[in-house]
């Protein structure tokens, strides 16, 4: 599996540290926040369980987004929210063969991600955030034209899980050699997300609802496709996030990808 120049896509947001795949949390006031899947040595339950140091109440929920009801459990425990993060993404290297790979991607980057916006989609108060860590390389542009249409217009969840469904298949049974579908499984799966997000913009216009691009960022995941040794750390690429999700919203960006508070065409 190869992967695109730095230069083609600008970036892209692998993991959240060693493997992290997912966060949300709301706003002021009362902070609750979920971190996905406990992998030994991720630090999800150290930082899920230290609290912060501000005025507000933090509380941690771990969960795992390749669950099919573990989003839905902890929206229901956190209740109203203000502000979600989403940054479900699996690890995957060179080294690793797309068909055997693409179940459990495809479960966690992308169904983790449309299971998470069903669970917090209804609960976001008005005015609030919903955000969802994508990269640069979720454009049509990075598409075959012939497969525009499996992504382009897509009005609902349901029909983004089944296109994303219906690709994850072309690659499991190995018809995606024989189409136009990239070799880099990253593409199809940003661009599905952007999808998500989309489709989730049409019905929810009293929030922001927006892809974010936070640029190449060094971390171990990145480091195995690309030389990220001049790249931005985590905590330098999350200040972009920061400003989004914190200072006043631009309607331009609803329903797009963002990139350093600029929008990145869909097509």
């Amino acid at each position: 599996m190869s992967a695109p120049a730095p230069g083609q896509h600008g970036g892209d947001r692998h993991d959240a540290g060693p493997d992290v795949r997912d966060a949300a949390g709301p706003g002021a006031g009362d902070l609750g926040a979920a971190g996905e899947r406990d992998v030994p040595g991720s630090g999800v339950r150290d930082a899920a369980g230290s609290g912060g140091s501000g005025r507000a109440r933090v509380v941690g929920l771990v969960f795992d987004v390749a669950d099919p009801d573990a989003a839905h459990a902890v929206a229901e425990a956190v209740g109203e929210i203000d502000i979600v993060f989403g940054n479900a993404v699996m690890r995957v290297g060179p080294q690793d063969e797309p068909r055997a790979i693409i179940d459990e991607y495809t479960q966690v980057n992308n169904f983790g991600t449309t299971r998470l916006l069903r669970a917090f989609g209804a609960r976001v108060r008005p005015g609030g955030r919903m955000l969802i860590v994508a990269s640069s390389l979720g454009t049509l542009r990075h598409l075959a034209p012939v497969l525009h249409g499996r992504f382009d217009g897509l009005g609902s969840l349901d029909e983004v899980d089944a296109a994303t469904a219906r690709w994850r298949d072309e690659v499991a049974d190995g018809r995606a050699q024989a189409m136009a579908w990239p070799g880099f499984v990253n593409i199809p799966s940003k661009i599905a997300q952007v999808a998500a997000v989309r489709a989730v913009a049409a019905a929810r216009r009293d929030i922001l609802v927006a892809a974010v691009c936070p640029g190449m960022i060094n971390t171990p995941t990145s480091g195995l496709w690309w030389d990220v040794r001049d790249a931005a750390s985590p905590a330098q690429a999350a200040e972009a996030l920061l400003d989004l999700a914190l200072g006043e919203i631009d309607p331009a960006h609803h329903g797009e990808l963002v990139r350093f508070g600029q929008v990145v065409p869909w097509k």
